[in-house]
This record gives C-alpha cells, sequence and structure tokens, in this order.
C-alpha cells in the first residue's frame, strides 16, 4: 500500500491506489485528494482547480512515485513562494506510491491543526 508522510507534522496516511472515495478536490488520487480522505489540513484555496498555490509541497523522497508534471501545473508553480526543483501542487500530483513530503512553513494551517496562529496572538489557538 502506498503512504505519504506529511512533514513536519510527521504524520503517515497510508491508503489503496484507486480505492479512496474520490472527494472532488484535484486530480483524483492526488496528494491532496489522499489528505482530504484522512483529513489531513493541506490548505487547497482555489479548491483543487491548479488556480493558486496553496497545496504547494515539497517532495523529499519518492519523487519518481508521482504523475509527471504537466505545463499547467509548471506553469502554476512559477508563482509560489519557496520555489524548488522539487516543488509540487498536491492537487496535481497523482501519487503512485511512497512519498515523504515537507508543508512550507508558510502554508501550514496552524489553526485548523490545533496549534498557534502564524499571525501571533491575532488568533488563539483551538483549545
Amino acid at each position: 500500500m502506498p503512504s505519504i508522510t506529511f512533514l513536519p507534522a510527521n504524520v503517515t496516511l497510508e491508503f489503496e491506489s484507486g480505492k479512496l472515495p474520490y472527494s472532488g478536490h484535484g486530480k483524483p488520487g492526488s496528494i491532496l485528494d489522499v489528505a482530504l480522505n484522512f483529513n489531513f489540513p493541506l490548505e487547497h484555496a482555489c479548491g483543487g482547480s491548479c488556480a493558486c498555490t496553496t497545496c504547494h509541497v515539497v517532495v523529499k523522497n519518492g519523487e519518481q512515485n508521482l504523475s509527471a508534471m504537466e505545463d499547467e501545473e509548471a506553469d502554476r508553480l512559477d508563482m509560489a513562494a519557496d520555489l524548488t526543483l522539487h516543488s509540487r501542487l498536491g492537487c496535481q500530483a497523482v501519487v503512485k506510491g511512497d512519498l515523504v513530503l515537507e508543508v512550507p512553513a508558510w502554508n501550514r494551517n496552524y489553526v485548523s491543526e490545533g496549534g498557534g496562529s502564524i499571525l501571533g496572538e491575532a488568533i488563539p489557538a483551538k483549545r
């Protein structure tokens, strides 16, 4: 069974390819689709339509286990903060095997993860 490990949360999700119900966000079987099926809080402001970069992740291991990047994703990624040679959009990258990903610090939704806000004390942490 393929798995995705999200860093720095150190959360690993195991799943059967093609067996998850498609949640309608991004491509079926994408990083975002898997994350949402397991209620992992990966930002996706555009609903997974490749119109923003909020689901930007950096592949640390297993890049060969993702679908090839299409031109639309590459064009959109050019606008992403902290772009690396290993950056992908979670809504477009379809998972085919084990992955280790990092969610960039600027892109983590600390409030939905139960932590403090990146805005400091302006938004209190969930209790």
